[in-house]
């Protein structure tokens, strides 16, 4: 992928590592709960090594038995959490005839507007629907080309060269991502998070602005074709945003439960049954008991990491799509499409 291309991806965009873009969106959220339990597990374990011996510690306050039990309260309290986040999902879900008839009504009347400039009955997978965006975008930028390939002005045509091989370079990328994408999981989303429509609607419009003295009728016609198929990229993403963000707080609920049920059972189990005298051995000079309570922890936290990590993706996703339309909030958002200055 050429320079112009790599600026318009997430990645290119935003100027972060690969390594943190992977940890805050592409891998996948229980890998991230593992990783930071076994973090955990690891920093309790140093820490139990260069403490006075727990076994005597346990013997005379019991820390152990006073952090679960407020570790067992705040897995209780975390399971409620998560049957508001189940109501909260299910009260969009929930609604009058009228209304439900309205969403079908403007559902219906964008897919119609697009399917105009489709010139066909758009795919209904939410994938294949943006790769034909994405691809009638990239036809249209080449017919913008090709009716300002005779114009006098050669800075026109320059300009215009630059930015449609931005915009055929970047629909391309995309839509090879959109191929293996499938709905529900977070690739469709992704791949949307790579096409920069917001600056690709400023730069068309200000190159037509700049230029409008050597523009004939046709051209202009050209640009607004353009323009108008960038436009609607934006609140189909969004609408497929909205969707995966359903999918995903159920995703999260699940996940919670899942996690909570064995944690409680850790948790419970090590108020209950251990005491100074249940591990008497040390295994790689670090006492049992340390080992033992280090696990029993890192487990019992568990359900908080995959929270975490589901948190973070929502919330980078959000920042990332912030603004709908031809409003840039970040100057890294800007691409090189066009050069200004020339």
């Amino acid at each position: 992928m050429d320079r112009l291309a790599l600026t318009d991806t997430l990645r290119g965009r935003t100027g972060e590592s690969r390594i943190a873009l992977w940890l805050f969106l592409d891998a996948n959220r229980w890998l991230i709960g593992g990783l930071l339990s076994v973090l955990t597990f690891a920093v309790l374990v140093a820490f139990g090594a260069a403490a006075p011996p727990l076994g005597e510690m346990m013997g005379n306050a019991d820390p152990v038995e006073t952090a679960f039990q407020a570790l067992i309260g705040s897995l209780i309290t975390g399971v409620t959490l998560v049957v508001s986040i189940n109501q909260l999902v299910l009260s969009q879900e929930i609604g009058q005839l009228g209304d439900h008839h309205q969403w079908m009504d403007e559902a219906m009347e964008f897919r119609q507007e697009v399917e105009l400039l489709f010139g066909s009955i758009g795919p209904p997978d939410p994938a294949q629907f943006l790769q034909a965006l994405v691809q009638t975008s990239a036809d249209r930028a080449e017919a913008l080309r090709e009716a300002v390939a005779d114009n006098d002005d050669e800075e026109l045509r320059a300009r215009t060269d630059r930015l449609v091989g931005n915009v055929v370079e970047n629909s391309e990328e995309i839509y090879e991502q959109l191929e293996t994408a499938e709905f529900g999981e977070f690739s469709v989303l992704r791949s949307g998070l790579n096409y920069n429509y917001s600056w690709k609607i400023y730069a068309v419009r200000r190159l037509r602005d700049e230029h409008a003295d050597s523009l004939e009728e046709e051209d202009f016609e050209a640009f607004e074709d353009l323009v108008e198929i960038l436009t609607l990229f934006g609140p189909a993403l969004e609408h497929f945003k909205s969707l995966y963000f359903q999918w995903e707080l159920v995703n999260l609920t699940r996940s919670i439960l899942y996690a909570a049920i064995p944690a409680l059972i850790v948790s419970l189990g090590t108020v209950l049954y251990l005491d100074p005298g249940s591990f008497p051995g040390a295994t790689g000079g670090i006492d049992d008991v340390v080992w033992v309570v280090s696990a029993s922890t890192a487990l019992g936290l568990v359900p908080f990491f995959v929270l975490a990590a589901y948190v973070v993706r929502i919330a980078t996703v959000s920042k990332r799509t912030g603004a709908l339309g031809p409003f840039i909030l970040r100057s890294s958002e800007r691409t090189t499409a066009i050069d200004w200055e020339q």
